[in-house]
């Protein structure tokens, strides 16, 4: 079984993951991504609070070195109770 993807690697990824406004969120989507892409690797992250401010959605613009590590980030972020969205 192949794992078909689009996408050539190394490439510029942008990663967008969305919970609610606080700190916590903020903390817990960042250490999330550190674990699976270089501090070097990220190369900006984008902030937009929803019109009523309960919400943050954050975007992570980062060099994806593969599918797998591409796998493992969404893997991880889906399962975290704070993140109520990555794409």
């Amino acid at each position: 079984m192949t794992s078909e993807t689009l996408l050539k690697f190394p490439c510029e990824y942008p990663l967008k993951v969305t919970g609610l406004h606080n700190d916590e969120f903020r903390s817990v989507a960042l250490g999330i991504v550190h674990r699976h892409v270089a501090v070097k690797d990220v190369l900006s992250i984008e902030e937009r609070p929803s019109k009523s401010g309960k919400y943050l959605g954050l975007t992570y613009n980062i060099t994806a070195t593969s599918k797998a590590q591409l796998d493992a980030l969404y893997t991880e972020l889906t399962s975290c109770e704070k993140v109520l969205v990555a794409l």
